[in-house]
Protein backbone atom coordinates (compact mmCIF):
# COMPACT_ATOMS: atom_id res chain seq x y z
CA UNK A 1 0.00 0.00 0.00
CA UNK A 2 2.96 2.31 -0.34
CA UNK A 3 5.10 4.28 2.29
CA UNK A 4 2.54 6.38 3.40
CA UNK A 5 0.15 3.88 4.34
CA UNK A 6 -2.40 4.90 7.46
CA UNK A 7 -1.69 8.60 6.66
CA UNK A 8 -4.67 10.79 6.37
CA UNK A 9 -4.81 14.25 4.55
CA UNK A 10 -7.80 16.05 3.86
CA UNK A 11 -7.47 18.00 0.16
CA UNK A 12 -9.83 21.25 -0.28
CA UNK A 13 -10.29 20.80 -3.97
CA UNK A 14 -8.25 23.03 -6.30
CA UNK A 15 -6.17 23.47 -9.85
CA UNK A 16 -2.88 22.74 -10.68
CA UNK A 17 0.32 21.98 -8.41
CA UNK A 18 -2.08 21.37 -5.34
CA UNK A 19 -3.89 18.22 -6.48
CA UNK A 20 -0.60 16.93 -8.12
CA UNK A 21 0.89 17.07 -4.97
CA UNK A 22 -2.39 15.24 -3.56
CA UNK A 23 -1.92 12.65 -6.40
CA UNK A 24 1.72 12.33 -5.04
CA UNK A 25 1.07 11.50 -1.89
CA UNK A 26 -1.85 9.16 -2.53
CA UNK A 27 0.41 7.03 -4.95
CA UNK A 28 2.31 6.51 -2.06
CA UNK A 29 -0.13 5.01 0.23
CA UNK A 30 -2.03 7.92 1.76
CA UNK A 31 -5.93 8.28 2.17
CA UNK A 32 -6.88 10.80 0.85
CA UNK A 33 -10.10 13.07 1.13
CA UNK A 34 -10.91 15.58 -1.66
CA UNK A 35 -13.71 18.17 -0.66
CA UNK A 36 -15.34 18.91 -4.20
CA UNK A 37 -17.68 21.92 -4.52
CA UNK A 38 -21.51 20.66 -5.99
CA UNK A 39 -21.72 19.50 -9.21
CA UNK A 40 -17.65 18.73 -9.73
CA UNK A 41 -17.07 16.00 -11.60
CA UNK A 42 -14.13 13.83 -12.54
CA UNK A 43 -13.06 11.61 -15.49
CA UNK A 44 -10.58 9.18 -15.52
CA UNK A 45 -8.44 11.24 -18.12
CA UNK A 46 -8.21 14.06 -15.40
CA UNK A 47 -4.91 12.20 -14.36
CA UNK A 48 -3.92 14.70 -11.89
CA UNK A 49 -7.62 13.74 -9.99
CA UNK A 50 -6.36 10.15 -9.52
CA UNK A 51 -6.56 8.23 -6.28
CA UNK A 52 -8.81 10.07 -3.87
CA UNK A 53 -11.80 9.56 -2.32
CA UNK A 54 -14.22 12.82 -2.84
CA UNK A 55 -16.44 14.12 -0.44
CA UNK A 56 -18.87 17.42 -1.93
CA UNK A 57 -19.39 19.95 0.29
CA UNK A 58 -20.62 23.10 0.29
CA UNK A 59 -18.55 25.22 2.24
CA UNK A 60 -20.54 28.54 1.82
CA UNK A 61 -22.91 26.75 4.30
CA UNK A 62 -22.42 26.18 8.04
CA UNK A 63 -23.55 22.48 7.53
CA UNK A 64 -20.25 22.12 4.96
CA UNK A 65 -17.69 23.68 7.24
CA UNK A 66 -18.67 22.12 9.91
CA UNK A 67 -18.34 19.06 8.09
CA UNK A 68 -15.49 19.92 6.74
CA UNK A 69 -13.97 20.86 10.42
CA UNK A 70 -15.06 17.34 11.81
CA UNK A 71 -12.53 16.10 8.83
CA UNK A 72 -10.02 18.26 10.29
CA UNK A 73 -10.00 17.08 13.52
CA UNK A 74 -8.86 13.80 12.24
CA UNK A 75 -6.96 14.25 9.49
CA UNK A 76 -2.62 14.32 9.53
CA UNK A 77 -2.46 16.67 6.80
CA UNK A 78 -4.59 19.23 4.63
CA UNK A 79 -3.82 20.77 1.29
CA UNK A 80 -5.43 23.69 0.10
CA UNK A 81 -4.23 25.83 -2.70
CA UNK A 82 -6.12 29.46 -2.69
CA UNK A 83 -5.27 32.55 -2.57
CA UNK A 84 -4.38 33.82 0.76
CA UNK A 85 -7.24 34.38 3.05
CA UNK A 86 -9.94 32.07 1.64
CA UNK A 87 -9.52 29.46 4.06
CA UNK A 88 -9.85 32.01 6.96
CA UNK A 89 -12.80 33.49 5.50
CA UNK A 90 -14.87 30.32 5.48
CA UNK A 91 -13.71 29.59 9.13
CA UNK A 92 -11.34 26.76 8.06
CA UNK A 93 -7.69 28.82 8.87
CA UNK A 94 -4.75 27.47 10.19
CA UNK A 95 -5.66 29.26 13.58
CA UNK A 96 -8.99 26.96 14.12
CA UNK A 97 -7.54 23.77 11.87
CA UNK A 98 -4.60 23.49 14.71
CA UNK A 99 -7.08 24.52 17.62
CA UNK A 100 -8.69 21.71 16.40
CA UNK A 101 -6.23 19.25 15.56
CA UNK A 102 -2.63 20.57 17.29
CA UNK A 103 -0.95 17.80 15.41
CA UNK A 104 -2.55 18.37 12.08
CA UNK A 105 0.51 19.98 8.80
CA UNK A 106 -1.10 22.66 7.36
CA UNK A 107 -0.26 23.07 3.66
CA UNK A 108 -0.05 25.92 1.99
CA UNK A 109 0.05 26.50 -2.09
CA UNK A 110 0.26 30.20 -3.31
CA UNK A 111 2.24 31.55 -6.10
CA UNK A 112 3.85 34.40 -4.26
CA UNK A 113 3.50 32.83 -0.84
CA UNK A 114 1.11 34.02 2.11
CA UNK A 115 2.73 37.79 2.34
CA UNK A 116 4.45 40.25 0.23
CA UNK A 117 3.42 42.77 -1.96
CA UNK A 118 2.31 40.51 -4.47
CA UNK A 119 0.56 37.70 -2.74
CA UNK A 120 -3.14 38.47 -3.72
CA UNK A 121 -2.05 39.15 -7.00
CA UNK A 122 -3.34 36.35 -9.50
CA UNK A 123 -0.81 34.58 -11.82
CA UNK A 124 -0.27 31.06 -13.53
CA UNK A 125 3.39 29.30 -13.87
CA UNK A 126 5.01 31.61 -16.67
CA UNK A 127 4.39 34.32 -14.32
CA UNK A 128 5.68 33.23 -11.01
CA UNK A 129 8.94 31.52 -13.06
CA UNK A 130 9.42 35.10 -14.70
CA UNK A 131 10.02 36.51 -11.31
CA UNK A 132 12.33 34.20 -10.18
CA UNK A 133 15.26 34.66 -12.59
CA UNK A 134 14.24 31.49 -14.38
CA UNK A 135 12.30 32.02 -17.34
CA UNK A 136 14.95 34.84 -18.33
CA UNK A 137 17.86 32.13 -18.58
CA UNK A 138 15.72 29.86 -20.70
CA UNK A 139 15.15 30.28 -24.44
CA UNK A 140 17.15 31.76 -27.54
CA UNK A 141 19.35 34.75 -26.94
CA UNK A 142 16.49 36.66 -29.22
CA UNK A 143 13.54 35.59 -26.55
CA UNK A 144 12.84 33.67 -23.90
CA UNK A 145 10.60 31.07 -24.10
CA UNK A 146 7.56 29.79 -22.95
CA UNK A 147 8.07 26.29 -21.13
CA UNK A 148 5.73 23.70 -19.99
CA UNK A 149 3.97 24.48 -15.90
CA UNK A 150 6.35 21.81 -15.12
CA UNK A 151 8.87 24.10 -13.46
CA UNK A 152 7.13 26.43 -11.13
CA UNK A 153 4.10 24.78 -10.94
CA UNK A 154 4.89 21.08 -10.19
CA UNK A 155 8.58 21.52 -9.64
CA UNK A 156 8.46 25.06 -7.28
CA UNK A 157 5.08 24.18 -6.29
CA UNK A 158 4.01 20.28 -5.74
CA UNK A 159 7.43 18.67 -5.08
CA UNK A 160 8.03 21.51 -2.39
CA UNK A 161 5.15 21.11 -0.96
CA UNK A 162 5.04 17.33 -0.52
CA UNK A 163 8.49 17.35 0.90
CA UNK A 164 7.64 20.43 3.43
CA UNK A 165 4.58 18.71 4.61
CA UNK A 166 6.27 15.04 4.87
CA UNK A 167 9.10 16.78 7.11
CA UNK A 168 6.60 19.16 9.33
CA UNK A 169 4.57 15.43 9.93
CA UNK A 170 8.16 13.80 10.54
CA UNK A 171 8.89 17.00 13.74
CA UNK A 172 5.16 15.31 14.70
CA UNK A 173 5.89 12.08 14.93
CA UNK A 174 9.41 13.24 16.77
CA UNK A 175 7.37 15.00 19.81
CA UNK A 176 6.85 18.32 17.58
CA UNK A 177 3.55 20.54 17.18
CA UNK A 178 1.69 20.74 14.39
CA UNK A 179 2.15 23.93 12.05
CA UNK A 180 1.73 25.68 8.66
CA UNK A 181 3.99 24.39 5.29
CA UNK A 182 3.67 28.19 3.48
CA UNK A 183 4.58 26.74 0.17
CA UNK A 184 5.36 29.57 -2.44
CA UNK A 185 5.93 28.58 -6.64
CA UNK A 186 8.60 31.11 -6.82
CA UNK A 187 10.70 29.93 -3.62
CA UNK A 188 10.69 26.23 -5.15
CA UNK A 189 11.83 27.90 -8.20
CA UNK A 190 14.34 29.64 -6.48
CA UNK A 191 15.43 26.94 -4.45
CA UNK A 192 16.26 24.61 -7.67
CA UNK A 193 18.21 27.67 -9.14
CA UNK A 194 20.56 28.08 -6.11
CA UNK A 195 23.60 26.29 -8.29
CA UNK A 196 22.62 28.90 -11.13
CA UNK A 197 22.40 31.68 -8.67
CA UNK A 198 26.35 30.58 -6.76
CA UNK A 199 27.66 30.72 -10.74
CA UNK A 200 26.19 33.64 -11.49
CA UNK A 201 27.66 35.43 -7.87
CA UNK A 202 30.74 33.70 -8.85
CA UNK A 203 31.12 35.16 -12.25
CA UNK A 204 31.10 31.56 -13.84
CA UNK A 205 27.53 31.83 -15.33
CA UNK A 206 26.89 34.55 -17.92
CA UNK A 207 23.47 36.38 -17.11
CA UNK A 208 22.26 36.17 -21.00
CA UNK A 209 20.51 33.28 -22.91
CA UNK A 210 22.75 31.44 -25.29
CA UNK A 211 25.89 32.13 -23.16
CA UNK A 212 26.16 29.14 -20.90
CA UNK A 213 27.33 25.33 -21.13
CA UNK A 214 23.73 23.94 -20.43
CA UNK A 215 21.88 26.80 -21.78
CA UNK A 216 22.24 26.39 -25.52
CA UNK A 217 25.42 27.66 -26.26
CA UNK A 218 27.81 24.74 -25.87
CA UNK A 219 27.97 22.47 -29.03
CA UNK A 220 28.66 19.58 -26.78
CA UNK A 221 24.78 20.26 -24.85
CA UNK A 222 22.45 21.27 -27.91
CA UNK A 223 19.66 19.84 -30.00
CA UNK A 224 20.31 19.00 -33.43
CA UNK A 225 18.21 18.15 -36.07
CA UNK A 226 17.95 15.14 -38.68
CA UNK A 227 17.40 14.81 -42.08
CA UNK A 228 13.71 13.33 -41.16
CA UNK A 229 13.24 16.49 -39.03
CA UNK A 230 13.50 14.50 -35.65
CA UNK A 231 16.13 15.69 -33.23
CA UNK A 232 19.12 14.72 -31.38
CA UNK A 233 19.43 15.82 -27.72
CA UNK A 234 23.36 15.59 -27.33
CA UNK A 235 24.41 16.07 -23.81
CA UNK A 236 28.36 15.26 -23.89
CA UNK A 237 29.79 17.75 -21.07
CA UNK A 238 32.50 15.79 -19.83
CA UNK A 239 35.76 15.05 -22.20
CA UNK A 240 35.35 11.09 -22.51
CA UNK A 241 31.38 11.52 -23.75
CA UNK A 242 32.26 14.81 -26.46
CA UNK A 243 35.01 12.20 -27.57
CA UNK A 244 32.42 9.54 -28.17
CA UNK A 245 30.50 11.79 -29.50
CA UNK A 246 32.77 12.79 -32.51
CA UNK A 247 33.78 9.30 -32.52
CA UNK A 248 29.98 8.32 -33.65
CA UNK A 249 30.37 11.49 -36.29
CA UNK A 250 33.38 10.45 -37.35
CA UNK A 251 35.00 13.26 -36.82
CA UNK A 252 37.91 12.70 -34.13
CA UNK A 253 40.64 14.32 -35.60
CA UNK A 254 38.52 17.43 -36.87
CA UNK A 255 40.42 20.76 -36.46
CA UNK A 256 37.62 22.68 -35.76
CA UNK A 257 36.11 20.28 -32.76
CA UNK A 258 39.67 19.52 -31.48
CA UNK A 259 39.18 21.79 -28.69
CA UNK A 260 35.88 21.34 -26.66
CA UNK A 261 35.87 24.89 -24.23
CA UNK A 262 36.74 27.95 -25.96
CA UNK A 263 33.77 29.68 -25.95
CA UNK A 264 34.93 31.98 -28.79
CA UNK A 265 34.52 28.84 -31.15
CA UNK A 266 31.19 27.18 -29.75
CA UNK A 267 28.84 29.28 -32.16
CA UNK A 268 30.84 27.47 -35.26
CA UNK A 269 31.04 24.46 -33.76
CA UNK A 270 27.55 24.37 -33.13
CA UNK A 271 26.74 25.54 -36.67
CA UNK A 272 28.90 22.75 -38.46
CA UNK A 273 27.45 19.76 -35.91
CA UNK A 274 24.05 20.86 -37.27
CA UNK A 275 25.27 20.26 -40.50
CA UNK A 276 26.68 17.05 -40.08
CA UNK A 277 23.98 15.80 -38.20
CA UNK A 278 21.51 17.20 -40.72
CA UNK A 279 22.51 15.00 -43.63
CA UNK A 280 21.41 11.41 -41.72
CA UNK A 281 17.84 10.63 -40.27
CA UNK A 282 17.63 10.07 -36.67
CA UNK A 283 17.04 6.19 -37.06
CA UNK A 284 20.53 6.59 -38.96
CA UNK A 285 22.45 8.09 -35.84
CA UNK A 286 20.57 6.14 -33.36
CA UNK A 287 22.02 3.18 -34.62
CA UNK A 288 25.39 4.55 -34.60
CA UNK A 289 24.72 6.20 -31.22
CA UNK A 290 23.17 3.06 -29.27
CA UNK A 291 26.66 1.56 -29.15
CA UNK A 292 28.68 4.51 -28.03
CA UNK A 293 28.66 5.95 -24.33
CA UNK A 294 28.28 9.76 -25.65
CA UNK A 295 25.33 11.02 -24.39
CA UNK A 296 23.10 11.45 -26.95
CA UNK A 297 19.55 10.59 -26.78
CA UNK A 298 16.63 10.80 -29.75
CA UNK A 299 14.23 13.70 -28.81
CA UNK A 300 11.00 11.56 -28.39
CA UNK A 301 7.35 12.71 -28.69
CA UNK A 302 4.85 12.17 -25.85
CA UNK A 303 3.48 8.97 -27.88
CA UNK A 304 6.99 7.52 -28.64
CA UNK A 305 8.13 8.02 -25.10
CA UNK A 306 4.81 5.89 -23.81
CA UNK A 307 6.46 2.91 -26.23
CA UNK A 308 10.04 3.46 -25.62
CA UNK A 309 11.50 -0.18 -24.62
CA UNK A 310 13.59 2.03 -21.30
CA UNK A 311 10.22 2.66 -20.11
CA UNK A 312 8.55 -0.56 -21.01
CA UNK A 313 11.10 -2.03 -19.32
CA UNK A 314 10.10 -0.29 -15.73
CA UNK A 315 6.87 0.26 -16.34
CA UNK A 316 7.07 3.65 -16.22
CA UNK A 317 3.34 3.85 -17.92
CA UNK A 318 0.69 1.72 -16.25
CA UNK A 319 -3.27 1.59 -17.57
CA UNK A 320 -5.63 2.64 -15.00
CA UNK A 321 -9.53 3.03 -15.32
CA UNK A 322 -8.70 2.51 -19.41
CA UNK A 323 -6.37 5.46 -19.21
CA UNK A 324 -2.45 4.94 -19.83
CA UNK A 325 -0.53 7.63 -17.78
CA UNK A 326 2.74 7.80 -16.12
CA UNK A 327 3.33 4.92 -13.27
CA UNK A 328 3.53 6.10 -9.62
CA UNK A 329 7.63 7.52 -9.00
CA UNK A 330 9.76 7.40 -7.28
CA UNK A 331 10.13 3.52 -6.74
CA UNK A 332 10.21 1.57 -3.13
CA UNK A 333 12.20 -1.58 -2.73
CA UNK A 334 9.50 -3.08 0.25
CA UNK A 335 6.59 -0.31 0.16
CA UNK A 336 5.67 -0.07 -3.30
CA UNK A 337 3.33 2.52 -4.33
CA UNK A 338 -0.13 2.24 -6.33
CA UNK A 339 -2.95 4.38 -7.82
CA UNK A 340 -5.39 4.35 -5.12
CA UNK A 341 -9.03 3.48 -6.25
CA UNK A 342 -10.69 6.45 -4.92
CA UNK A 343 -14.38 6.37 -4.01
CA UNK A 344 -17.75 8.87 -4.15
CA UNK A 345 -17.91 9.63 -0.32
CA UNK A 346 -21.73 9.55 0.10
CA UNK A 347 -21.68 11.86 3.77
CA UNK A 348 -19.24 12.65 6.35
CA UNK A 349 -20.21 9.20 8.18
CA UNK A 350 -18.36 7.29 5.53
CA UNK A 351 -15.93 9.36 5.23
CA UNK A 352 -15.28 9.14 9.28
CA UNK A 353 -15.24 5.60 8.51
CA UNK A 354 -12.88 5.41 5.79
CA UNK A 355 -10.32 6.74 7.97
CA UNK A 356 -11.11 4.69 10.94
CA UNK A 357 -9.83 1.75 8.69
CA UNK A 358 -8.13 3.08 5.65
CA UNK A 359 -8.20 0.18 2.63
Amino acid sequence: MGPLKGLKILEFAGLGPAPFCAMLLSDMGASVIRIDRPGVSYLPVDVEARGRHSLTLNLKEAVGVEAAKSLISEADMLIEGYRPGVMERLGLGPETALELNPSIVYGRMTGWGQTGPLAHKAGHDLNYLAMTGGLHALGVRERPVVPLNLIADFGGGSLYLGMGMLAAHLSVKNGGSGQVVDCAMTEGVLSMLSMIYGDFVDGRWLDSRESNVIDGAAPFYNVYQCADGLWLAVGAIEPAFWHAFLRGLGKTEDPLLKEQWPRKQWAQQREYLAKIISRQTRCYWLSIFDELDACVSPVLSLEEAMGAAQHKARASFVEHQGVVQPAPAPRFSLTPGKIAEGQVLPNLAEALILWQSPV
